[in-house]
């Protein structure tokens, strides 16, 4: 484990369950569905040599491992990317790996940076950044910030279940209220609208926007594919608080998996615009590294049947592979097949309204708060 790391929590309330009954096997291997997990396995770290397997000596029996919260005693808390396949420059996470599980996660090859595992490790092993509020303060009162929209939750969900008890992200948006600094927010969890004070605070300066991701509208897929997360029905609820709250909301939806979920984009976009949604968006699913296995994995314990096609699907919008890591085509999938999902995503759209007039975030309104430097003389 990195020096940098320590001990920080350890606890659940939830104890996993093996069951037997969902054993199922993959290349000769045997694998099993995890109680509220959304990887069934933790493959060897692409950076490490020593891995740990399962011995003969294990009894299958035994307690699966808890939740563990390290803390991150990062130095600094807004990051910064190039990248021209997303809207913003800037972006805090809180915490890094995420306990909602989404097995699609494009973030769970982070964690092999720290000596973890892009599987189990990355629902179990999460880093606090708990002097989150105290850097994004100094950050923004120095000189060299230029003010600019902040995207919350561009890497892992900074609503994800340990936030009600810690409220770091709470206590970040807090920060960005007294300074007014613009901020976009892509969540799944419905926990967002604990903050909707704040969150109406800084749409008042047109300085918040807030995405609500939804994969599908089917509660036992999503159960599934993202076992930690809330049901769909409650992010769209979220999404209906916060309109009604006059903060500019939207629906992302995140990951379109062709053969899977690609056919349900029609009734989300509409059931998010009912909701009081302004605005959508979509990515098709990309496996960079350790989540194309993670992924495959996934598909033989829940959709055997279907695996096969839902590959080939995906490598026909990926250039004949599982993943496509090249600015431009990453976000949008090339081809005839992602050709479809764009026209299917924009015909729901004209048809349910939505992207008529985005929402503009404005760094108008900020400010330093405190008293001005005194003079020496």
């Amino acid at each position: 484990m990195p020096s940098a790391l320590h001990l920080y929590i350890s606890t659940s309330p939830h104890r996993l369950r093996v069951q037997a009954a969902n054993l199922c096997e993959n290349g000769g291997v045997n694998i099993r569905k995890i109680h509220g997990r959304g990887a069934a396995s933790n493959p060897q770290n692409r950076f490490e040599k020593t891995s740990y397997h399962v011995s003969e000596w294990d009894e299958p029996e035994d307690p699966s491992p808890q939740t563990v919260f390290l803390k991150d005693e990062t130095r600094s808390i807004i990051n910064y990317n190039d990248s021209p396949d997303v809207g913003f420059a800037a972006s805090i996470n809180p915490y890094r790996g995420c306990e909602h599980g989404c097995i699609y996660c494009f973030a769970r090859p982070n964690h092999e940076y720290l000596g973890f595992s892009a599987g189990l490790d990355f629902e179990r092993k999460i880093l606090v950044k708990e002097d989150a509020p105290q850097l994004l303060r100094r950050e923004l009162l120095s000189r060299n910030w230029k003010p600019q929209v902040i995207a919350i939750s561009g890497v892992t969900d900074a609503y994800q279940p340990v936030e009600r008890r810690l409220k770091l992200t709470r206590r970040c948006l807090e920060v960005l209220v007294e300074f007014r600094n613009p901020i976009v927010i892509i969540t799944k969890n419905e926990l967002v609208t604990r903050d909707i004070d704040l969150l109406a605070e800084l749409a008042r300066f047109d300085a918040a926007l807030v995405f609500l991701s939804v994969t599908s509208l089917d509660g036992d897929l999503a159960r599934e594919l993202e076992p930690r997360a809330p049901q769909p029905s409650r992010r769209l609820a979220a999404i209906e608080s916060l309109s009604q709250a006059r903060v500019p909301t939207g629906v992302l939806v995140a990951p379109v998996i062709p053969g899977l979920t690609d056919h349900e984009m029609p009734s989300i976009i509409s059931a998010a615009a009912k909701a009081g949604a302004l605005v959508a968006g979509y990515v098709p699913l990309r496996l960079p590294y350790g989540v194309a296995p993670l992924f495959e994995e996934w598909l033989t314990l829940h959709r055997p049947l279907r695996k096969d096609k839902i590959l080939s699907h995906i490598r026909s919008i990926r250039g004949g592979k599982l993943n496509d890591p090249n600015f431009g085509s990453r976000m949008q999938g090339s081809g005839r097949y992602a050709d479809h999902i764009a026209e299917l995503f924009e015909m729901s759209c004209r048809t349910a309204g939505l992207n008529s007039a985005r929402p503009a975030l404005s760094a108008a309104a900020f400010r330093r708060p405190g008293p001005s430097q005194l003079c020496l003389f």
